[in-house]
């Protein structure tokens, strides 16, 4: 791992959708100070715009599939340059096409490892509008078509650090804490 100030971090938790990404990005964004950028809660909110963006983000989410490469660039990249300085992201890049258009530069990744049926069994009790059994599934389909293969580039890098999201919070938090430690 490259070093790096604690406020020049840049910071990757990654996994499948109801591993705890998010939550867990949050405590660690607020325990190292950094900003968080979730891609997931930015179009989220892009959707609800009344305009082309915000219909074609809807259009996606609600099918179950990714959104367009180009939107994800240049919203994240936007939210990058806004930060200027280190951070804590959640749930970019997805695919290695992503991050050839637009690396982040990560000091380390963080990559939550839980199996599908107990993702499963989270995202149905959050009880989301685009969280039914069936864009569950060809979300998971997605992730480990097109996420996966960024695993093996970070740990190519050498700033890959797997945790076990079965636990509890606490317990994956303090496990990415222990390894952000370690160089």
């Amino acid at each position: 791992m490259r070093k790096a100030r604690a406020d020049a971090l840049k910071i990757s938790v990654t996994g499948p959708q109801g591993s705890g990404k998010t939550t867990q990005a949050k405590l660690l964004a607020d325990f190292l100070g950094l900003p968080m950028i979730s891609t997931g809660e930015i179009l989220r909110q892009k959707s609800l715009e009344n305009n082309e963006i915000g219909k074609e983000i809807k259009s996606s989410v609600d099918k179950g599939e990714m959104v367009n490469d180009e939107i994800v660039h240049r919203l994240i990249g936007e939210k990058i340059n806004e930060v200027k300085n280190g951070f804590v992201m959640d749930g970019y890049p997805r695919s290695l096409g992503q991050l050839d258009h637009l690396d982040p530069h990560f000091d380390k990744v963080f990559y939550l490892e839980i199996n599908d049926d107990l993702v499963k069994v989270r995202l149905l009790k959050r009880g989301r509008a685009d969280d039914s059994p069936e864009i569950i599934a060809e979300r998971l389909e997605l992730y480990h078509q097109l996420t996966e293969p960024l695993l093996l580039r970070y740990k190519d890098q050498g700033i890959l650090q797997i945790i076990d999201g079965s636990g509890s919070i606490d317990e994956i938090q303090n496990s990415i804490r222990e390894k952000l430690n370690e160089s």
